[in-house]
C-alpha cells in the first residue's frame, strides 16, 4: 500500500465513522431527517481527494518553526509601584501579575516583581511586549534564552492597544521576522512561545478560531481610545506567556499574545493576540516618534446587529456593518460628509462588518493619512476620501512628553506628568523614579511614590515639582523631615526620613 492508498483509507474510515455519528445524533433529535452521504456526494469526496492536483501534506512541521522563533522570545521581569488589590488592573489579574504590596505592605521587602515576555523585533535590541507586563515599572530586566540578561530602557508605552517598546543595548541579536496578520485564516496552525509559570521557552501549537475578536479587556484606558481587534487561538497560553510570541509555521510574527478568556486565571480554551498588523504601526510609532500617531475619524459607531435595530426601531439594509450614531464636530467624518444613520461596510476596500475591524483599519493611519470610507445612506452605496486627524482636532505630529528629572543622594526624581495631575487632580508633585539610597528605602520610600508636601522644622512645604524638592531637601539637611504623597492609583500615604 503506497502513501496516498494509505491516507485515502484512513480519509474514508474517518469519514465514515463521523457520518455514523452525525447519524446517531440527529437520530436521537429528529429522526425523520438523519442525513447520509448519498452515492454521488461519496463518489465525489474520493475523486477530489484522489485527484492529481492534490497533494498529502508531509505532516505539520512545527519544529523549523519553533527554532526560529524560541530564541528571540524573552523573559521580561518588572519591578513594579505599589498598587491596592481593590484597584487592580483587570489584565493583571487574567495575567496573575502579584499584588505589588507583597505580604508586608510598602515599608517590608524589595519591591515586588511582576512577569511576562517579549519579541525580540530586530537584531539591535527593540523588543516589544505587553503595556501591562511593564506598567509601572521602575527596572526591567531582560533574560534571554541563552541566560544573558540584561537591563531594558522603556522607549515608549501604548496604553489603549496594551503594548510597549523596550530597548536593551545588544547586537547581532536573534529575532522575529513581522508577518502579515491580514492573511492569517481561521483555522491556520499557529505557535504560542513564551514563559508561562516562569517555565522559560514553552512552545504551544493550536490554530486560529476567529478575527477580530473584541473582549472588552482594554477598559479606562486614555481617552476612551481602546483599540481590541484581537486573533483568537485555541494555543494554550497562560500567566506569563503575556507580551510573548504567536507565530505562523514559517516563523513568522502574526500576533503578541495579551489575553486568555478565563473563570479560573488560568487557559480555558481561548487566548486573544493582538494582531502584527496593528503591533508593526504600533512600534515604528514609538521608535520613531516615542509616542503612537493615531488617526481618528470621528464618529460615534455601533456594530450593526439586531439588537441594535430593536434599540433604534429601524430597519437596517444591511445585515453586517458598522452604524454611525454620531459625527463629532471638526473632526475627519465630519469634513467628509459622514452623517448619523450612515453604516460604514468597507475602508480602503477591505470589507467591514463590526467595530473591531473598523478601529483595527483606522488605527493603522496616522494623522493626516487618507483613507476611503465605503457607506450606506438611504439603501445607496456610495463612498468618500476622509483625511484622519489627531485627538486633538488636526493633523500634527504628538510628541511624547519627557519630563525633567534631579537626582539627590541616590534618589531619582522626576516631574509629574499633565495627565497624572490631571487623573489624580492634583497641581503637581515630584515622583521618586529611581531609590537608591538605602536610608530612604528602608524609611519607606518606593518607586513610583509621588511627594506632594513635606514637613520640616519649618512647616510644611507644598512640591510642585522635582525641582522644588531638590531645593527643599538641600537647604534643609541634618534633619529629620516627613515626606507626604500617594501612590500612582491615589493611595496616600507618607513616611519619615533622617536627610543627611
Amino acid at each position: 500500500m503506497n502513501k496516498r492508498q494509505f491516507f485515502l483509507g484512513v480519509l474514508l474510515a474517518a469519514l465514515i465513522g463521523g457520518v455514523v455519528a452525525l447519524a446517531g445524533v440527529s437520530f436521537l433529535i429528529k429522526p425523520q431527517n438523519a442525513g447520509t452521504f448519498d452515492e454521488k456526494q461519496q463518489a465525489s469526496f474520493v475523486n477530489m481527494l484522489s485527484g492529481e492536483n492534490f497533494t498529502i501534506p508531509d505532516g505539520i512541521n512545527f519544529v523549523a518553526s519553533a527554532q526560529i522563533v524560541t530564541p528571540a522570545v524573552v523573559h521580561v521581569k518588572s519591578q513594579v509601584a505599589f498598587t491596592p488589590r481593590s484597584q487592580r488592573d483587570p489584565i493583571q489579574e487574567f495575567f496573575g501579575i502579584p499584588d505589588p504590596r507583597g505580604q508586608q505592605g510598602p515599608r517590608g521587602g524589595d519591591m515586588p516583581i511582576s512577569s511576562g515576555s517579549g519579541v525580540i523585533i530586530s537584531p539591535d535590541g527593540y523588543i516589544v511586549t505587553n503595556n501591562h507586563v511593564i506598567d509601572g515599572a521602575t527596572k526591567v530586566d531582560i533574560s534571554l534564552e541563552n541566560n544573558k540578561r540584561y537591563e531594558a530602557t522603556v522607549i515608549g508605552t501604548d496604553p489603549t492597544t496594551d503594548l510597549a517598546l523596550l530597548k536593551i543595548e545588544a547586537n547581532n541579536l536573534p529575532f522575529v521576522k513581522f508577518g502579515d496578520s491580514d492573511q492569517t485564516k481561521i483555522g491556520e496552525w499557529v505557535l504560542a512561545v513564551g514563559n508561562p509559570f516562569d517555565l522559560n521557552s514553552t512552545v504551544t501549537a493550536g490554530i486560529i478560531s476567529a478575527k477580530a475578536r473584541n473582549i472588552g479587556i482594554l477598559r479606562d484606558v486614555e481617552n476612551n481610545l481602546q483599540i481590541e481587534s484581537f486573533l483568537q487561538t485555541d494555543a494554550v497560553v497562560n500567566p506569563g506567556n503575556s507580551g510573548g510570541a504567536l507565530v505562523n509555521l514559517a516563523g513568522e510574527l502574526i500576533g503578541i499574545n495579551t489575553a486568555i478568556a478565563t473563570r479560573t486565571g488560568t487557559f480555558s480554551g481561548y487566548s486573544f493576540a493582538v494582531p502584527s498588523t496593528l503591533v508593526k504601526k504600533v512600534m515604528d510609532d514609538l521608535m520613531k516618534y516615542g509616542a503612537v500617531q493615531r488617526g481618528l475619524l470621528g464618529v460615534n459607531i455601533q456594530t450593526v446587529s439586531p439588537e441594535l435595530a430593536d434599540i433604534l426601531d429601524k430597519k437596517f439594509p444591511v445585515e453586517q456593518g458598522v452604524y454611525i450614531g454620531g459625527v463629532n464636530e471638526n473632526s475627519a467624518g465630519k469634513e467628509a460628509g459622514l452623517k448619523e444613520g450612515d453604516i460604514i461596510i468597507g475602508v480602503d476596500g477591505k470589507v467591514v462588518n463590526s467595530v473591531a475591524m473598523l478601529q483595527e483599519l483606522v488605527a493603522r493611519k496616522r494623522p493626516g493619512d487618507k483613507v476611503e470610507v465605503e457607506y450606506i445612506r438611504e439603501g445607496k452605496t456610495s463612498k468618500v476620501t476622509a483625511t484622519l486627524k489627531n485627538f486633538s482636532g488636526d493633523t500634527n505630529i504628538v510628541k511624547r512628553e519627557v519630563p525633567k528629572s534631579y537626582t539627590f543622594e541616590g534618589v531619582q526624581f522626576e516631574d509629574l506628568k499633565e495627565d497624572q495631575k490631571e487623573q489624580l487632580e492634583i497641581s503637581g508633585g515630584a515622583v521618586i523614579k529611581m531609590n537608591g539610597n538605602d536610608t530612604w528605602r528602608r524609611a519607606g520610600a518606593r518607586n513610583g511614590f509621588i511627594i506632594t508636601s513635606v514637613i520640616g522644622d519649618r512647616g510644611r512645604a507644598k512640591i510642585n515639582n522635582s525641582q522644588e524638592l531638590i531645593d527643599y531637601l538641600s537647604d534643609n539637611s541634618g534633619q529629620e523631615i516627613v515626606v507626604l504623597g500617594m501612590f500612582p492609583d491615589g493611595t496616600e500615604y507618607y513616611f519619615e526620613i533622617q536627610l543627611d
